[in-house]
């Protein structure tokens, strides 16, 4: 299941699952992530890390999705 929103002005793009996979963040039920503003993206997680979280804003964004969808 896909899931869209925005928090802060972020916009976010979940892919998660009812259950975990080893492809998951943290073996966990997202295994695609997308965090990004004003069109670039600052969080990719695709199957595996390709941009971890950098700042203070975006991890406590990160952190917050992560609760509830993983």
């Amino acid at each position: 299941m896909w899931t869209s929103g925005k928090i802060d002005g972020y916009e976010y793009h979940i892919k998660h699952f009812e259950e975990g996979s080893v492809y998951g963040i943290d073996e966990g039920k997202i295994s695609k992530l997308t965090i990004c503003k004003n069109g670039r993206i600052l969080v990719n997680y695709d199957r595996g890390w390709d941009i971890l979280p950098q700042d203070e804003d975006v991890t406590k964004i990160y952190e917050y999705l992560l609760n509830l969808f993983n």
